[in-house]
């Protein structure tokens, strides 16, 4: 292990970079997509896939890289993860049509999943004592301002040149980071690599795939239509099958022991509530207010920024806070605030003007805020470090998983409502749908904040070596354990 202060340093720069590029992606292509809507001339399910198809290969690979990791090597695989993420945002960048796009945005995944599931890995593997403590801090300082800043970027970069220039600003991140990588990080592989779970993951792909499918694809042809009933069925059959056969391999891919904890149960449903809930709309509120109130793309960043700003606010107080007292008391006030406000965003007219939103908006970004530093530990606190990696892995799929599927059913009933507007009534259809998908989705919020109350436990957390892991304190990874996965909207 190398002890090399420069070695430190550059491992530190990697997997940033690394980070910042990612987390940057995802709220820079969401202000883009109604510009991307209009020059591809796309349908809204398009619009919809390109979203759900990044976060759909994001997690059905974020484990099965993750285990890949552990046999080829994290260096490896990190770099090899950068090197298929900034190629397809290349290609993305060069997309001329929403098919091509999508693909392209599944290969993004592809390579997101690898960065994502090696990132931390590398960092517990390279610092260690109060050193990996600011390092994680780095980190976690870096994916907050990464999450901030990519509404103003994407805005900037899609107003000032065109929407290929989201993608086509990877590139040069990516490139220094694969260098660094290759030339200054070192290489380690555990003493027992975990085998991967080809039949889970073929299962809850498909499984996953085809709901979103169905569910997207139902907007269009509707419920009754052969492709959706077939998706739902296919949907069901590789669903209900996958915990059926993960109880049989010898290494599964999701352990479903880790579901007798409460507290795990509870933090998996809070991350998919606050994908599924706040992140979900952020989609339909930048359609809003491009089509409906006629805002750039920069003038949608800069208000979105109201979301992203308040919750690096109570972020940082938040990580703090977690170590010293139950997380339950910030995860499920957090996700309350952020069904307050979705609902503070509610009764929009025809004539109403973005002010409207203010409120929910800073409301909503504060509980946000509240809830991503303790729920990122949460997972990994009440399993022993060997399991660290699986746990945090299966909660970040949940948060996968849960914008996947909400932005997916969100769209159906945004599509049913604004289907046969006039240039009369477009105006009070955007409003009335909006009204309605924002009420879904605190309804998300609130119900995963019951949830979080009710399950998350103190005497769940679990005691790593001599000192006690208290409920809500972030174990410190061993440099032999898969790494924690970033608190991310996707």
């Amino acid at each position: 292990m190398t002890s090399d202060p420069a070695h430190k340093n550059w491992t530190l720069l990697a997997v940033s970079l690394g980070t910042f590029m990612l987390l940057v992606d995802i709220t820079i292509v969401v202000v883009a997509l109604p510009s991307i809507r209009t020059d591809l001339h796309t349908t809204l399910s398009d619009v919809q896939w390109t979203v759900d198809a990044y976060s759909l290969s994001l997690a059905a690979l974020l484990l099965p890289t993750g285990s890949l990791a552990d046999i080829l090597g994290r260096r490896r695989v990190f770099a090899g993860g950068l090197a298929i993420f900034t190629g397809g945002s290349l290609l993305c960048g060069l997309a001329s049509s929403a098919l091509m796009l999508i693909l392209c945005r599944v290969l993004q995944g592809v390579g997101g999943a690898a960065v994502f599931s090696t990132s931390l890995a590398l960092l517990a593997q390279t610092f260690h004592g109060r050193e990996r403590g600011v390092a994680l801090g780095v980190w976690g300082a870096v994916a907050a301002a990464a999450t901030a800043l990519g509404p103003l970027l994407g805005g900037l970069l899609t107003t000032g040149l065109s929407w290929h220039w989201i993608f086509y600003v990877n590139l040069p991140v990516g490139a220094v980071a694969i260098l660094i990588t290759l030339t200054r990080v070192q290489e380690f592989r555990p003493s027992h690599a975990r085998r991967i779970d080809l039949a889970g993951f073929a299962l809850f792909t498909v499984g996953l795939t085809a709901l979103v499918y169905g569910l997207i694809e139902s907007s269009r042809s509707g419920w009754g239509s052969g492709p959706v009933v077939g998706a739902l069925i296919v949907a069901a059959m590789a669903l209900v099958a996958f915990p059926l056969a993960e109880r049989v391999v010898r290494e599964p891919m999701f352990d479903l022991s880790l579901f007798r904890k409460p507290t795990f149960v509870g933090g998996s449903i809070a991350a998919f509530g606050i994908n599924g809930s706040l992140y979900a709309m952020l989609l339909y509120l930048v359609v809003y207010l491009q089509s409906a109130l006629h805002y750039s793309a920069l003038g949608s960043g800069w208000r979105l920024a109201l979301i992203t700003g308040g919750s690096l606010l109570t972020a940082i107080p938040a990580g703090r806070l977690s170590a010293r007292m139950p997380v339950r008391w910030l995860i499920g006030p957090g996700l309350l605030l952020v069904g307050i406000g979705l609902l503070l965003m509610r009764g929009l007219t025809a004539d109403s003007s973005w002010t409207h939103l203010i409120p929910g908006f800073v409301v909503a970004g504060l509980g946000s805020g509240l809830v991503n530093p303790p729920l990122a530990s949460t997972a990994v606190g009440v399993v022993e470090p060997r399991n660290a990696g699986m746990a945090s892995g299966i909660n970040t799929t949940f948060r996968q998983v849960g914008i996947a599927t909400s932005l997916a059913a969100l769209g159906t009933i945004f599509a049913s409502k604004l289907d046969g507007a006039t240039a009369l009534t477009v105006a009070s259809r955007y409003a009335t749908a909006t009204n309605e998908l924002l009420l879904i989705a605190a309804l998300i919020a609130i119900a995963a904040a019951v949830a979080a109350v009710i399950l998350i436990r103190p005497k769940d957390f679990v005691q790593h070596g001599t000192a006690a892991t208290t409920a809500g304190e972030t174990p410190t990874p061993r440099a032999n354990q898969p790494a924690t996965v970033p608190a991310s909207t996707s």
